[in-house]
């Protein structure tokens, strides 16, 4: 099958790529220009060789017209290596680099007590907080818009799920005025936040609480100011101590949702009686607690959106235990670190522990299993994330067990 093409015009790819795929007895949509390293290891060279080998001769309007392969692959690699960027884009790569830097100026001016207090100047702490407002609502709309025309995957991942946080907290951050729209900006109601009044919006942008909507925005902006590049990823060494203690955490949530740790022990005799092997469950709960820090010493900095996603969702849940977590000895300090109490865990009621764990602990190690997960295949951060902010997660036979 002949197929005129311009050598010259990239334009035309798409037609030789078209015929390949019929001449190969039905090789479906081949997206070559999109997977490279295909191309670079010969795979589909071979292909465009031997189709430009059987149409050397190949006439067009009567005359001959040799093709050369190696010089449209070397197109193809060179297009793949350099992809051009259009001014829209490059301004809102810009866009997105310097509102990142304005966000986090209006949100750590939120985060300021000094913003809740009267000025010397005159200046009321209403009219602070209003004003203060306005400049974050400005400056997440920036971002939100620059996000969605720029090429920077590691910062429009972190973008993306500070949308989600904020869909999250829609219903808080309409109480002070604030309204989600449905492409995932902001808008501001001023009269509503004065009615609100200055309380509410410091506590909704607390800094002491790790889990407030403040702290979950700050964390996001701060990453993806941090995150350069298009493919950044992860450290080896990161990488290795995050999936260790990750994969540690499973199994140690999984013990302590268990049966088998609570079995009653049995006497000399063989019986069974009434009395549980606290050792050993307080070994488990103690193992527990120290992976779940050095998980999250070592991930918080990740650039990897699946790690950062499910490390949200295990401090979300913690959050909402921490009462019950109290009861067992296990105290959960600003930063959203774990300690665990010898005395009071082992002088709790195992069988209150057994119960709290078949829900908390299965849940945990759920989400422990995703960070290691994507920090053992180093995905891409902006991978899995969609338009409105949301993290989904491809299946994988490594942890849908556990799901």
């Amino acid at each position: 099958m002949g197929i005129p093409i311009n050598v010259g015009s990239s334009q035309n790819y798409s037609y030789l790529f078209q015929g390949l795929s019929s001449s190969s007895g039905g090789m479906g949509n081949l997206n070559f220009l999109s997977d490279y390293a295909s191309i670079k290891n010969g795979s589909y060279g071979k292909l465009l060789k031997t189709y430009y080998g059987t149409n050397q001769n190949s006439s067009t309007t009567g005359s001959s017209k040799k093709y050369s392969s190696s010089n449209v692959l070397e197109k193809i690699l060179e297009e793949k290596k350099n992809p051009k960027v259009s001014k829209d884009v490059q301004k809102s790569n810009a866009n997105l680099t310097t509102g990142l830097s304005s966000l986090k100026s209006s949100v750590s001016a939120l985060q300021s007590d000094k913003t809740y207090t009267d000025s010397e100047n005159g200046q009321s702490a209403a009219d602070k907080v209003v004003s203060a407002m306005k400049a974050f609502v400005s400056d997440y709309n920036n971002v939100v818009s620059a996000a969605k025309g720029s090429t920077l995957a590691n910062k429009t991942a972190y973008v993306a799920n500070m949308m989600r946080s904020s869909a999250t907290n829609a219903d808080k951050l309409s109480e002070i005025g604030v309204t989600v729209n449905s492409d995932g900006t902001l808008e501001l109601n001023e009269a509503k936040l004065k009615a609100a009044g200055t309380s509410k919006v410091q506590e909704l942008f607390s800094s002491d609480n790790i889990m407030s909507y403040g702290s979950m925005i700050a964390s996001r902006v701060q990453f993806a100011g941090a995150s350069t590049g298009t493919n950044a990823t992860d450290s080896t060494d990161t990488n290795n101590t995050t999936g260790s203690a990750a994969a540690s955490l499973k199994e140690n949530g999984k013990a302590l949702a268990s049966d088998k740790l609570y079995e009653k022990v049995k006497d000399k005799d063989g019986n069974e009686t009434d009395q549980y092997d606290i050792d050993k469950i307080f070994a488990t709960a103690k193992s527990f607690v120290s992976n779940y820090n050095k998980m999250f010493d070592a991930a918080e900095s990740s650039s990897n959106s699946g790690v950062l996603a499910n490390l949200s969702y295990i401090r979300e849940k913690t959050a909402r235990n921490e009462d019950a977590l109290k009861q067992f000895g296990i105290s959960v300090d600003q930063k959203g670190r774990m300690k665990i109490d010898e005395d009071t865990f082992k002088k709790s009621d195992m069988s209150k522990v057994q119960q709290f764990f078949k829900d908390y602990g299965s849940s945990i190690a759920t989400n422990a299993s995703l960070v290691d997960y994507y920090m053992t295949t180093q995905a891409n951060a902006a991978s899995g994330y969609t338009a409105d902010g949301e993290y989904s997660v491809q299946g994988s036979s490594r942890y849908t067990g556990t799901i």
